[in-house]
Order: structure tokens, then C-alpha cells, then sequence
């Protein structure tokens, strides 16, 4: 794993690294990379058949709980920033330019 693809994680995740840092973790995340490979060396093949048990429905029941906007009122009045019912929120998607 190189610099750069450390850089471009960093970012993604938005965490400031610094350039030794990166370097630091590159060199570690191949290393990991390594061992993994060996790792699957001495597990042999993955492609054993799985044995899965009788399936079930671990959901409820679908049924309304209260009555819709009961709680719409309360939750909104606790808002830092909004307009009416809807809440401003911080843009987090979308990369720099």
C-alpha cells in the first residue's frame, strides 16, 4: 500500500495525518496485507459449502407503536437550526474542489 492510497483514506474518513504518519501506516497496512496472504495460504479454499439452519422471521410484527407526529413537535422544538419542519444539518457529503 503506498502513501497516497493512506492519504486518500485519511481523507475519506477525515482524519488529519501527517506525512510521517503516513508513511508510518502504509508501511504497516502492507505488512497486514502480507500476513493475511498467508494466512489464506494455510486456510486453503473458501469456497467450502456453509451450512445454514431452518430460516425464521427475527422481525416484529409491523404495527404502529403511537400515532404518527406524536413525538414530531417535541423533537423538533430541540433542534438547533431549522425552517418549519425541516432541520438544517451540516453537508458532509461531496469531495473538495
Amino acid at each position: 500500500m503506498e502513501k497516497k492510497d493512506i492519504e486518500h483514506l485519511a481523507e475519506l474518513a477525515r482524519i488529519d495525518i501527517t506525512d510521517k504518519e503516513a508513511v508510518g501506516l502504509a508501511e504497516d497496512m502492507t505488512n497486514i496485507l502480507v500476513y493475511i496472504s498467508e494466512i489464506e495460504k494455510i486456510t486453503g479454499s473458501t469456497e467450502v459449502e456453509k451450512k445454514v439452519g431452518p430460516l425464521h422471521n427475527v422481525f416484529r410484527e409491523d404495527e404502529n407503536p403511537h400515532e404518527g407526529g406524536k413525538y414530531s413537535k417535541d423533537l423538533l422544538e430541540l433542534a438547533p437550526d431549522r425552517s418549519g419542519d425541516y432541520l438544517h444539518v451540516k453537508k458532509i457529503l461531496g469531495g473538495k474542489k
